[in-house]
């Protein structure tokens, strides 16, 4: 392709946390880069999707989601969060239909230009399968009248309602010029890091509510094997004792489910087999660790 027949750049996904930003990001991309649960908080660094639309390519930041920071790791999240506006061309602020405008959001619309500045900033609102057409309408009124957006989008990230509209303004929005990344690459993470973010998807989703934000997950060596297959060996870190014992689970049943959920995800991901094992470390101290920081593509200064 020419360069002037191609266009690329950056799309930031901002909000609160759990408003679908991850959601979107993999609907766009057309597969799994970011991590999806019920749960808030889950993505900790800024991931980068990428998307082709016609002749251009969008590249999508996913970032944590935006909330009232209370210890370190929250701080180094919502830096990074604002950070992935820095270099982006249009930014996204995702809202949940249902909660509508909430103090957080509100927040965040306080601070739109003071982080984001000139960039331009679309709306879409998220999950409108969940309201009614009159609170849907009021909910667009009152945000619009709040900030003033390049323009609205109504979607189910999650059902694909609406999202190849979004995806087509994208597109025709990009600035001229080179794709940034090759045609068939999905995300700019390296594997160690997907790998290991998917296998603390499954804790995740597997544990008590408030663990997971007290465990990180490393891929500490990765073997190429001479059949095609890989070997992936991880270790999970938790802040206390009693957590190894309920991440090992009874007779380990609990870490074993979980290394067969992720090896399963993983193993269709790169589309081979994998061998994965877990292994699971206490570590009083890593969230105070800059290399544990580090490992989640986080700055440790930030958490300060």
């Amino acid at each position: 392709m020419s360069e002037e027949s191609t266009r690329a750049g950056y799309v930031a996904l901002i909000g609160e946390p759990n408003a679908g930003k991850s959601t979107l990001l993999n609907r766009m991309v057309g597969a799994k880069v970011s991590i999806v649960t019920h749960k808030v908080q889950t993505t900790r660094s800024r991931i980068r999707g990428v998307a082709l639309e016609g002749q251009a390519q969008l590249v999508f930041v996913d970032t944590p989601g935006l909330f009232r920071p209370r210890r370190g790791l929250d701080r180094a999240m919502v830096a990074a969060a604002w950070g992935g506006t820095a270099d982006a061309d249009i930014v996204l602020l995702l809202v949940e239909a249902h909660r509508g405008l909430t103090e957080g959001v509100q927040a965040i619309l306080d601070s739109l230009d003071e982080k984001v500045g000139r960039r331009p900033v679309a709306l879409v609102i998220n999950k409108i399968d969940k309201v009614k057409a009159e609170a849907l309408l009021a909910l667009t009124q009152a945000l619009n009248e709040a900030h003033a957006f390049e323009a609205t989008f109504l979607i189910s990230a999650e059902r694909g309602h609406g999202t190849e509209d979004l995806k087509a303004w994208l597109g025709a929005r990009m600035p001229e010029g080179p794709w940034l990344y090759p045609e068939d690459q999905l995300a700019d993470l390296p594997l160690r890091m997907i790998a290991a973010e998917i296998t603390r998807e499954k804790l995740t989703l597997r544990l008590h509510q408030e663990l997971p934000y007290e465990l990180t997950v490393e891929t500490e060596a990765w073997e190429e094997r001479e059949d095609g297959s890989a070997r992936l060996d991880q270790v999970i870190y938790v802040a206390r004792d009693g957590h190894k014992g309920i991440v090992l689970g009874r007779k380990g049943e609990t870490v074993k489910g979980v290394g067969q959920a992720a090896r399963t995800e993983l193993e269709t991901f790169m589309g081979r087999r994998v061998h994965l094992f877990l292994q699971v470390k206490v570590r009083p101290n890593w969230l105070e660790e800059a290399e544990r920081y580090s490992e989640m593509g986080l700055d440790f200064k930030d958490s300060k």
